[in-house]
């Protein structure tokens, strides 16, 4: 990604010393994933993210989106029958455990937080348009692009609707 106003810092996130590189930056956003299914327990995202926020507060950096996804905190359940009952249960559960213990440490601080809830990703080009739902009454969540993702997350930089909210994005 590039554009003269982007400066793109490769860090990692549980090396409380590479997190250093965010000061004075106006906001972050957070993508952490893991590289495999694992049926240990998982805790990179959660304590990657307490690190994250702790030097964002150190550095008075403010504005943080942060990508978890469909079946993480009360988006559990809204994620189809397939995904709800076999593939977050059976394969899933350890990585979405530690995607709730992410979004507490989130909702926990004193940051301008947006967690971004995407259904299932697709690497199918943007449509420019989707669904951003906070209210998931009778809700079962699409797929949606990365592409489309991006834009919204990018979107949020400049628009607080959503501010202290985990929307759910989908088609």
């Amino acid at each position: 990604m590039q554009h003269n106003s982007l400066q793109v810092v490769q860090g990692d996130i549980l090396d409380r010393v590479s997190l250093d590189a965010m000061q004075q930056q106006d906001a972050v956003i957070s993508s952490l994933g893991t590289r495999k299914i694992s049926f240990e327990p998982v805790t990179l995202l959660s304590e990657g993210t307490k690190n994250l926020v702790q030097a964002m507060e150190r550095h008075g950096v403010k504005r943080l989106i942060c990508i978890t996804g469909v079946g993480a905190g009360d988006s559990k359940g809204h994620g189809g029958f397939f995904y709800d009952k076999l593939i977050l249960p059976l394969i899933l559960q350890r990585i979405y455990d530690d995607k709730d213990r992410q979004e507490a440490e989130i909702r926990q601080s004193n940051l301008d937080w947006t967690i971004v809830r995407p259904g299932g990703l697709t690497d199918d080009p943007a449509k420019g348009h989707y669904r951003v739902m906070t209210d998931l009454t009778g809700v079962t969540a699409g797929k949606i692009s990365r592409s489309d993702v991006a834009d919204f997350v990018l979107h949020q930089l400049s628009d607080d609707l959503y501010l202290h909210q985990a929307p759910l994005i989908f088609y």
